[in-house]
Protein backbone atom coordinates (compact mmCIF):
# COMPACT_ATOMS: atom_id res chain seq x y z
CA UNK A 1 0.00 0.00 0.00
CA UNK A 2 1.36 3.39 -0.43
CA UNK A 3 1.77 6.05 1.76
CA UNK A 4 0.16 8.99 1.26
CA UNK A 5 0.61 12.35 2.89
CA UNK A 6 -1.96 13.99 4.66
CA UNK A 7 -0.50 17.28 5.63
CA UNK A 8 0.34 19.94 2.75
CA UNK A 9 2.17 22.01 4.89
CA UNK A 10 0.89 25.06 2.78
CA UNK A 11 -1.01 26.73 5.99
CA UNK A 12 1.83 26.25 8.47
CA UNK A 13 2.23 30.34 7.92
CA UNK A 14 -1.63 30.72 9.27
CA UNK A 15 -3.15 31.48 5.80
CA UNK A 16 -5.60 28.84 4.03
CA UNK A 17 -6.87 28.79 0.25
CA UNK A 18 -10.08 29.42 -0.46
CA UNK A 19 -12.13 27.90 -3.98
CA UNK A 20 -10.92 30.25 -6.07
CA UNK A 21 -8.12 32.47 -6.28
CA UNK A 22 -5.95 34.04 -3.52
CA UNK A 23 -5.19 32.97 0.34
CA UNK A 24 -6.74 34.53 3.65
CA UNK A 25 -5.76 34.30 7.15
CA UNK A 26 -7.36 31.54 8.93
CA UNK A 27 -8.72 33.75 11.53
CA UNK A 28 -10.76 35.32 9.00
CA UNK A 29 -15.03 35.52 8.63
CA UNK A 30 -14.51 32.18 5.59
CA UNK A 31 -12.74 30.18 7.00
CA UNK A 32 -14.35 30.70 10.84
CA UNK A 33 -17.68 30.15 8.87
CA UNK A 34 -17.10 26.96 6.96
CA UNK A 35 -14.76 25.96 10.24
CA UNK A 36 -18.03 26.30 12.38
CA UNK A 37 -20.68 24.66 9.83
CA UNK A 38 -17.78 22.15 10.05
CA UNK A 39 -17.62 21.36 13.54
CA UNK A 40 -21.85 21.11 13.35
CA UNK A 41 -21.00 18.42 11.28
CA UNK A 42 -18.85 16.88 13.21
CA UNK A 43 -21.74 17.27 16.36
CA UNK A 44 -24.29 15.99 13.70
CA UNK A 45 -22.19 13.09 13.59
CA UNK A 46 -22.03 11.87 16.99
CA UNK A 47 -25.84 12.33 17.44
CA UNK A 48 -26.52 10.12 14.44
CA UNK A 49 -24.00 7.79 15.99
CA UNK A 50 -25.60 7.69 19.03
CA UNK A 51 -29.60 7.68 17.56
CA UNK A 52 -31.27 4.88 18.41
CA UNK A 53 -34.39 5.83 15.26
CA UNK A 54 -33.45 4.64 11.58
CA UNK A 55 -35.11 8.06 10.62
CA UNK A 56 -33.04 10.16 12.87
CA UNK A 57 -29.84 8.59 11.41
CA UNK A 58 -31.07 9.43 7.54
CA UNK A 59 -32.20 12.46 8.24
CA UNK A 60 -28.97 13.46 9.56
CA UNK A 61 -26.67 11.68 7.16
CA UNK A 62 -28.81 13.58 4.09
CA UNK A 63 -28.02 16.99 6.53
CA UNK A 64 -24.60 16.19 6.82
CA UNK A 65 -24.25 15.77 2.79
CA UNK A 66 -25.85 19.59 2.94
CA UNK A 67 -23.58 20.69 5.35
CA UNK A 68 -20.39 19.46 2.79
CA UNK A 69 -22.47 21.63 -0.15
CA UNK A 70 -22.85 24.88 2.28
CA UNK A 71 -19.19 24.39 3.23
CA UNK A 72 -17.90 24.83 -0.13
CA UNK A 73 -20.04 27.53 -1.05
CA UNK A 74 -18.61 29.43 1.82
CA UNK A 75 -15.45 28.76 1.01
CA UNK A 76 -15.49 29.65 -2.88
CA UNK A 77 -14.28 33.32 -3.59
CA UNK A 78 -17.28 35.88 -4.63
CA UNK A 79 -16.23 34.82 -8.44
CA UNK A 80 -16.74 31.10 -8.12
CA UNK A 81 -19.61 31.11 -5.43
CA UNK A 82 -22.24 29.99 -7.96
CA UNK A 83 -20.20 26.92 -9.13
CA UNK A 84 -20.40 25.46 -5.86
CA UNK A 85 -23.67 26.58 -4.97
CA UNK A 86 -25.54 23.17 -3.59
CA UNK A 87 -28.36 24.96 -1.03
CA UNK A 88 -31.27 26.22 -2.62
CA UNK A 89 -34.69 27.02 -1.65
CA UNK A 90 -35.77 23.42 -2.06
CA UNK A 91 -33.62 22.23 0.43
CA UNK A 92 -34.87 24.61 2.97
CA UNK A 93 -38.16 23.22 1.98
CA UNK A 94 -37.63 19.64 2.31
CA UNK A 95 -36.10 20.71 5.78
CA UNK A 96 -39.49 22.64 6.23
CA UNK A 97 -40.57 18.87 5.60
CA UNK A 98 -39.08 16.66 7.54
CA UNK A 99 -39.38 19.16 11.02
CA UNK A 100 -43.18 19.27 10.26
CA UNK A 101 -43.02 15.69 10.06
CA UNK A 102 -41.48 14.78 13.16
CA UNK A 103 -43.35 17.64 15.06
CA UNK A 104 -46.27 15.75 14.44
CA UNK A 105 -44.86 12.97 16.50
CA UNK A 106 -43.83 14.85 19.33
CA UNK A 107 -45.42 16.49 22.43
CA UNK A 108 -43.55 20.24 22.27
CA UNK A 109 -43.02 21.61 24.98
CA UNK A 110 -44.51 25.29 26.29
CA UNK A 111 -41.46 26.35 28.25
CA UNK A 112 -37.97 26.16 27.61
CA UNK A 113 -36.51 22.79 27.86
CA UNK A 114 -32.87 21.47 30.06
CA UNK A 115 -30.99 19.07 27.44
CA UNK A 116 -30.22 16.09 29.19
CA UNK A 117 -32.94 13.82 28.92
CA UNK A 118 -31.23 11.24 27.36
CA UNK A 119 -28.13 10.88 25.27
CA UNK A 120 -29.03 10.93 22.26
CA UNK A 121 -31.45 13.85 22.63
CA UNK A 122 -28.21 15.44 24.61
CA UNK A 123 -26.21 14.75 21.31
CA UNK A 124 -28.66 16.28 19.16
CA UNK A 125 -29.21 19.49 21.62
CA UNK A 126 -25.40 20.01 21.45
CA UNK A 127 -25.56 19.85 17.70
CA UNK A 128 -28.26 22.52 17.50
CA UNK A 129 -26.33 24.83 19.29
CA UNK A 130 -23.35 24.47 17.16
CA UNK A 131 -25.53 24.82 13.95
CA UNK A 132 -27.02 28.06 15.69
CA UNK A 133 -23.60 29.32 16.22
CA UNK A 134 -22.92 28.66 12.32
CA UNK A 135 -25.66 30.35 11.66
CA UNK A 136 -24.55 33.33 13.09
CA UNK A 137 -21.09 33.46 11.83
CA UNK A 138 -22.97 32.63 7.85
CA UNK A 139 -25.40 35.55 9.15
CA UNK A 140 -22.03 38.36 9.32
CA UNK A 141 -21.09 36.86 6.02
CA UNK A 142 -24.29 37.54 4.23
CA UNK A 143 -24.49 41.42 5.89
CA UNK A 144 -20.96 42.09 5.49
CA UNK A 145 -21.87 41.47 1.56
CA UNK A 146 -19.20 38.16 1.88
CA UNK A 147 -21.89 35.33 0.29
CA UNK A 148 -24.76 36.61 -1.62
CA UNK A 149 -26.90 32.93 -0.86
CA UNK A 150 -29.74 33.69 1.95
CA UNK A 151 -30.39 30.44 1.42
CA UNK A 152 -27.32 29.05 4.01
CA UNK A 153 -28.72 31.20 7.00
CA UNK A 154 -32.08 29.81 5.89
CA UNK A 155 -31.31 26.31 5.79
CA UNK A 156 -28.81 26.76 8.91
CA UNK A 157 -32.01 28.27 10.74
CA UNK A 158 -33.92 25.21 9.84
CA UNK A 159 -31.87 22.87 11.03
CA UNK A 160 -31.64 24.20 14.20
CA UNK A 161 -35.25 23.55 14.37
CA UNK A 162 -34.87 19.99 12.97
CA UNK A 163 -32.65 18.92 15.28
CA UNK A 164 -34.80 20.34 18.09
CA UNK A 165 -37.63 18.61 17.58
CA UNK A 166 -35.61 14.78 16.81
CA UNK A 167 -33.97 15.49 20.36
CA UNK A 168 -37.83 15.24 21.61
CA UNK A 169 -38.25 12.60 19.43
CA UNK A 170 -35.19 10.20 20.37
CA UNK A 171 -35.94 10.92 23.98
CA UNK A 172 -39.70 10.29 23.57
CA UNK A 173 -38.13 6.64 22.19
CA UNK A 174 -36.01 6.14 24.98
CA UNK A 175 -39.07 6.68 27.83
CA UNK A 176 -38.12 9.88 27.92
CA UNK A 177 -41.66 11.41 27.14
CA UNK A 178 -41.86 14.32 29.26
CA UNK A 179 -39.12 17.17 28.72
CA UNK A 180 -37.12 18.75 31.47
CA UNK A 181 -38.31 22.07 31.59
CA UNK A 182 -36.23 25.19 32.71
CA UNK A 183 -39.07 26.27 35.62
CA UNK A 184 -38.56 23.84 38.45
CA UNK A 185 -41.21 21.55 39.34
CA UNK A 186 -42.74 21.72 35.83
CA UNK A 187 -42.77 19.39 32.99
CA UNK A 188 -44.44 19.69 29.75
CA UNK A 189 -47.67 17.30 29.13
Amino acid sequence: MESIQLYTRTGDDGYTGLLGEGRVAKYMPQPDAYGTVDEANAAIGIARAGAQSAITRQLLLTTQRDLYRLMAELAATQQTAAQFRGIDEARVTWLEQQTNEITSEVVLPREFVVPGDTLPGAYLDLARTIVRRAERVVVHLLHDGIIENLQLVRYLNRLSSLLFVLSLYENALAGASQATLAKENQVSM
